[in-house]
């Protein structure tokens, strides 16, 4: 993860700052040194503490973060989050890729939390997916595990999850479950594999070839969710999945599924509001 981060942050950094911050080596003498703080101008929970610390390492050694909140704490508007102090070019390099990163994973973890509150006292837990921005998904997703949330495979290596349209290529459920034991068998890999019931009848198919370990019950009703729960009576973890809303996720939850796959926490949350001003 930390080689992750050092190329995401060296990316970022080459995108915005290019061949230098031009406004500030005319406006900033080279000895200006300076110190600011991270304002909250928004209710949520707290996400990208770390992340920030790397940042300003990266940009300026000579930058010190003095953390005052950490990572998951709840903010409230003015709050402060941390002060900083060191060159003033380097902390205004370093200003709009901090907030950009804190903005964006403070609203991720937010949103988890609030709907984690919304299955409280459950035994079901919300997982993310792969609707992540291109390029930031390991800030998504962890920022999701910070707002309380699971988070599901990172991407299509490390988990197989056979869908629809594996099927029906595949030929059926038998047919796509065979292929990926023997794929794994043949690599020799050990990956969980999860396969996608669009009814009932899709579910009885699975636990008659088994060899898997999740079933994802997809766009199921309420009803036809507790039915399958049954069938399954813990053989196999269960994922509801499929246009699952605040307004319904507790009733599915209530249906006794281990997982609640939602796409929402980061394909369409809004960034926190947070502002890095100069003391």
């Amino acid at each position: 993860m930390q080689e992750e981060l050092n190329e995401f942050i060296e990316r970022a950094l080459k995108e915005d700052v290019g061949d230098g911050d031009h406004t500030s080596l005319a406006c900033i003498p080279d000895d200006a040194m300076g110190k600011a703080h991270l304002l909250v101008k928004e209710n949520g929970i707290l996400a990208g503490m770390d992340l920030a610390q790397l940042i300003f390492h990266k940009v300026d050694k000579h930058i010190v973060m003095k953390p005052l909140l950490k990572d998951g704490d709840t903010i409230a508007i003015g709050d402060i989050a941390f002060t900083v102090e060191g060159p003033s070019s380097s902390l205004l390099i370093a200003e709009r890729l901090v907030l950009n990163c804190m903005q964006r994973m403070s609203g991720i973890a937010s949103k988890t939390y609030e709907i984690n509150k919304l299955i409280e006292g459950t035994k079901t837990q919300v997982l993310d997916t792969r609707k992540t921005t291109p390029g930031i998904r390991l800030l998504e997703k962890w920022a999701v595990k910070i707002g309380g949330g699971t988070n599901h495979r990172f991407g299509l290596y490390d988990m197989m999850i056979i869908k629809d349209n594996h099927i029906d290529f595949a030929g059926g459920i038998k047919q796509a479950i065979e292929k990926a034991v023997s794929h794994q068998e043949s690599k020799g890999l050990s990956l969980k594999i999860e396969v996608e019931a669009r009814d009932l009848k899709e579910v009885e198919e699975i636990l008659a070839v088994g060899h898997i370990h999740r079933i994802m019950l997809d766009n199921f009703s309420y009803e036809d969710t507790r039915t399958a729960v049954e069938m399954i009576n813990g053989k196999y973890e269960t994922e509801a999945s499929g246009g699952i809303t605040e307004q319904t996720i507790r009733a599915y939850a209530e249906c006794g599924v281990d997982f609640i796959s939602v796409g929402a926490l980061t394909h369409s949350v809004s960034s926190l509001d947070l502002s890095l001003k100069a003391i």
